[in-house]
């Protein structure tokens, strides 16, 4: 769904939902009950499906962003300075005393697995009167997630209203609300797992062609299995996606980068095909390198793409 010429635009993907501190700990291998275990490097980072989303959307060339609600807290302040300095806007944020980000621990091994465990109190998301409607209806892509459910679904509506495209990255239990927003989705992109909990089967083809609708293209990610998808009109039967093959040091924010170029490259006007290729190349290139790196780059995803760029292939 284009968005409309007429309107003034702010930016090309605005987020309102989830962002995080990330405190990583990496490890030689998988704790065992009871057991001790050095913790070999940790670091902390900015995360969130959709705080990584965003940077990796400026990171492939797009103006990107955050209208949510943080706190006065240092964590919070610490979201803030790492978002601008990757380049997100963040005049439109909220501040509101005892608000804060998710606070996330987790565990990387290294054969890049990993657990995320995570704390929600003071997690705030987009509301009934935050952000503006004229800040939703700035932009070109609107990213929704889970986090402040209610305020979510009104800002896609006010999104949909006008003519913006609403890029939807869901997970956890899929109440009657987030079945909502994903039915207002024009572009669902899931994991697996979420897709089948989303329509009672584990075949991520039959779950692309099941959400898959007139008004709607649908992705289902699976990991080193590539991707399933399912667009609106030009091609109604399910298509697959190869991955790229590499050595994966830190799978965590995978999906929130594939979200992230995905829809910057929606805002640019690239094609469904060739902007899903891009959104595979820059996940796979952040699995591959360890995450106090910069995001992927254009340059490095259309090298990949090409063949020409290396992702620590297998």
């Amino acid at each position: 769904m284009p968005a409309s010429e007429s309107r003034h635009v702010a930016c090309d993907v605005l987020g309102l939902g989830c962002v995080a501190v990330d405190d990583v700990l990496r490890v030689r291998r998988w704790p065992r009950r009871q057991a001790k275990l050095p913790v070999l490097e940790r670091e902390r980072l900015c995360g969130g499906i959709t705080g990584t989303a965003l940077r990796a959307a400026v990171a492939v060339g797009a103006h990107a962003a955050y209208a949510g609600v943080l706190g006065t807290d240092p964590d919070s302040q610490f979201v803030i300075d790492a978002l601008a300095a990757a380049g997100v806007q963040i005049d439109a944020i909220q501040r509101q005393p005892g608000a804060a980000p998710i606070r996330c621990t987790v565990i990387v091994d290294r054969l890049g697995r990993r657990t995320v465990l995570y704390d929600l109190a003071g997690a705030v998301g987009p509301t009934a009167d935050w952000p503006p409607a004229e800040v939703i209806t700035s932009c070109r892509v609107l990213l929704a997630d889970p986090l402040g459910i209610e305020g979510m679904l009104r800002a896609a509506r006010l999104a949909q209203a006008a003519g913006i495209p609403v890029v939807a990255d869901l997970e956890g239990r899929p109440s009657a609300k987030v079945r909502r927003l994903a039915r207002l989705a024009d572009h669902l992109i899931v994991s697996r797992s979420f897709a089948a909990a989303l329509c009672g089967t584990l075949d991520p083809s039959a779950q692309a062609q099941l959400l898959a609708g007139a008004d709607r293209d649908v992705v289902v990610t699976c990991g080193r299995q590539g991707a399933w998808y399912a667009q609106r009109s030009t091609s109604p039967q399910p298509q697959h996606l190869a991955p790229f093959r590499v050595r994966e040091v830190d799978t965590t924010g995978c999906g929130d980068v594939f979200h992230g170029v995905y829809a910057a490259l929606l805002a640019q006007g690239m094609c469904m095909v060739d902007r899903l290729r891009r959104a595979a190349a820059g996940a796979a290139l952040w699995a591959a390198r360890p995450h106090q790196q910069p995001l992927p780059s254009r340059s490095e995803i259309e090298a990949l793409v090409e063949g020409r760029g290396q992702a620590a292939q297998e």
